[in-house]
């Protein structure tokens, strides 16, 4: 936790309690325990409420404060033009209205106009720049912009690493309609998409506890758009950020011309470290390949490895040696011979080799 906001909490907390303390004192014509201890109770208890407060609405930001406000003031002056519209007809009708009714019938309207003007301001909130040309704030300086995460990138674990690193921290926004769409197929789903839906509510779980990331949850949503990638590119522009996906055939080109569309595994494959020529690996082979006596294994970071003379050794760890690694637009793919078929995996030898410490050399079926 920040220090200077629990140094914050604590002065505040002090005043509270001291507060509570004075008004027990001058509200009793005696000095009593009685009244000071209910002070202090009071100040303590005004203290930890406030405090409460703080900490639940943490993950809120200046922007909601504003739109809050702005939603009060247009509640306010809408009751007020009903209040006025109601008083003239009070006016003209024969019948009265007594006060204690005309005074309930007030606080109704005030209320009834102060939700409805808060809740279409939080639905609306990006067409305030339209209905007020001018009124524009920019940052004075060029800033990181902000990260929208889309549903397709929860389901991958490596997210969590990413999160981890503190390249993202205080830039990741989780919009709260990709949350709410992932509960509805958590229980109305087929198995499958339940089972992918609660992996992805893990990951955000894991993503929340992560203390540095300071992970944002964005309200606005777009009920009149029904697909979910166009309401995350709407969402996107109104917060001028970028998105990081990993489907990106979901997205088309033309909606993206001006949004920066970050792909995970295009990020992934440039963090992959490279394997080198001559570079020996340890790798399972899977499954067979195209070619005759091909074998393919995998890394641990799916990197796919094509082994010549791997055919043999099927469901075992050999070590081979890299020929060559060709970059792919699905990723990258290393090509490799087996060694000597006397060499095995673990480092030992099945008999003794006459040239020294020296590497056994691999086969070369590449060779004419």
């Amino acid at each position: 936790m920040d220090i200077s906001l629990v140094f914050l909490r604590g002065i505040f907390f002090c005043l509270a309690v001291f507060i509570g303390f004075s008004y027990g004192i001058l509200a009793s014509e005696e000095y009593s325990l009685l009244s000071m201890f209910l002070g202090t109770l009071c100040g303590t208890a005004f203290g930890i409420v406030l405090i409460g407060a703080d900490v639940f609405f943490r993950k809120f930001n200046l922007r909601t404060l504003n739109l809050a406000i702005i939603g009060l003031f247009l509640g306010f002056m809408l009751s007020e033009a009903i209040f006025m519209i109601l008083g003239t007809l009070f006016s003209i009708l024969p019948a009265t209205i007594s006060p204690h009714s005309l005074l309930t019938l007030k606080a109704s309207v005030l209320l009834t106009a102060v939700y409805i003007a808060m809740m279409m301001t939080s639905r609306a909130a990006e067409e305030f720049y339209v209905s007020i040309p001018f009124v524009k704030f920019s940052p004075a300086s060029l800033q990181k912009k902000d990260i929208i995460l889309d549903g397709s990138l929860l389901g991958d674990a490596r997210l969590i690493d990413l999160a981890a690193s503190g390249l993202l921290d205080h830039h990741l926004i989780i919009p709260r309609f990709l949350i709410t769409e992932l509960y509805d197929l958590s229980e109305k789903g087929d198995e499958q998409q339940k089972a992918k839906a609660k992996k992805a509510l893990e990951v955000i779980k894991k993503l929340e506890n992560i203390p540095t990331l300071g992970i944002r949850f964005n309200s606005t949503d777009f009920p009149d758009i029904k697909d979910h990638h166009e309401r995350l590119i709407k969402l996107a522009r109104v917060l001028d950020a970028n998105i990081l996906t990993q489907d990106m055939s979901q997205i088309q080109q033309s909606q993206i011309e001006d949004l920066r569309i970050i792909k995970f595994q295009t990020l992934c494959n440039a963090l992959k470290p490279l394997s080198q020529s001559g570079e020996f690996l340890n790798i399972k082979i899977q499954r067979y390949g195209k070619e005759p006596r091909q074998g393919v294994g995998y890394l641990d970071d799916g990197t796919m490895v094509v082994v010549n003379g791997g055919a043999e050794f099927i469901g075992e760890i050999i070590k081979v040696q890299v020929l060559s690694v060709k970059h792919t637009s699905s990723g990258r793919m290393i090509f490799c011979n087996t060694l000597d078929d006397n060499f095995l995996a673990e480092g030992s030898y099945h008999k003794a080799h006459t040239v020294g410490d020296e590497e056994p050399q691999p086969k070369n079926f590449f060779a004419l």
